[in-house]
């Protein structure tokens, strides 16, 4: 029987607007609720590594042990590859994987993790099935993603009210789950697992520095990244109206006041031994 394979669309893409994010990314400030449970020794799985900067992370954090980073998509593996090989790393490599089918034997590994992948996949339950079952008894997985209805901004924006709205139908129309921070436990259940912590932590973006940051990437993700293609092309919008809302982020990103927070929600499952 042939396995089954990814059906949604990969909402972001990798436009440079996209790694500028996701190149940001840590095992500190993306995984911090795994951290206590790793082990030198460990044998790690990380599902949709994308350009690497956690697997390597972890790498670092288990010098006797090993990481495999997967992703879906070829080219970003070659960013991951030179990520670790910049940090000398020797104890991990990468490979193409679909996480409803991942090519490895049961209890493989002693960690399973997955950072905003939930949410872009086709079936997060059999996804979750699968990282379950490639894991080791009394090992993790570990799973964290943002959740887009529950991120907030101060000042008010109706232009970036607009952002929000038509993210969420862009990313649902493409298969996806963009508020899976809050379904996290849940699908966790349907899966099997019994021994779930489920706990949460946000991104705060406020400084002049970070509003800039944060705000010009979104901006340009508007206007010259998959996303922006995918609406248009959906019919979501149209490209005077991404326009508007890229104008609308920028100028969110010029005020003193300005103050951006995104929710995640996080689960750390234990497979019984």
């Amino acid at each position: 029987m042939p396995k089954p394979r990814e059906t949604a669309v990969y909402t972001h893409g990798h436009h440079p607007s996209v790694l500028r994010s996701h190149t940001w990314r840590t095992a500190a400030n993306s995984a911090p609720y795994l951290l206590d449970s790793l082990k030198p020794h460990m044998k790690i799985l990380d599902v949709g590594c994308g350009p690497g900067t956690i697997t390597a992370d972890f790498a670092a954090l288990v010098p006797d042990g090993h990481v495999t980073g997967v992703d879906r998509a070829p080219e970003i593996l070659e960013r991951a590859r030179a990520t670790a090989a910049g940090r000398g790393l020797a104890n991990v490599d990468f490979a193409v994987a679909d996480a409803h089918a991942l090519d490895y034997a049961d209890g493989t590994f002693c960690v399973v993790h997955a950072h905003q992948v939930l949410q872009h996949v086709g079936d997060p339950v059999r996804a979750l099935r699968e990282m379950r079952r490639v894991t080791r008894p009394g090992g993790f997985v570990a799973v964290r993603d943002s959740d887009y209805a529950a991120m907030t901004w101060y000042p008010a924006s109706a232009g970036m009210d607009a952002w929000l709205d038509l993210y969420r139908r862009v990313a649902r129309a493409n298969g996806g789950e963009p508020d899976a921070g809050r379904r996290l436990k849940s699908w966790a259940l349907r899966a099997g697992f019994t021994d779930i912590t489920a706990t949460s932590h946000t991104w705060t973006f406020t400084t002049p520095g970070e509003r800039q940051w944060w705000s010009g990437l979104w901006a340009e993700r508007t206007l010259e990244s998959a996303y922006a293609a995918l609406a248009v092309r959906g019919g979501h919008a149209t490209a005077a109206r991404l326009r508007e809302i890229a104008t609308a982020w920028r100028e969110w990103g010029k005020q003193s006041d300005g103050w951006f927070s995104v929710l995640h929600g996080e689960i750390l499952c234990r497979k019984e031994a």
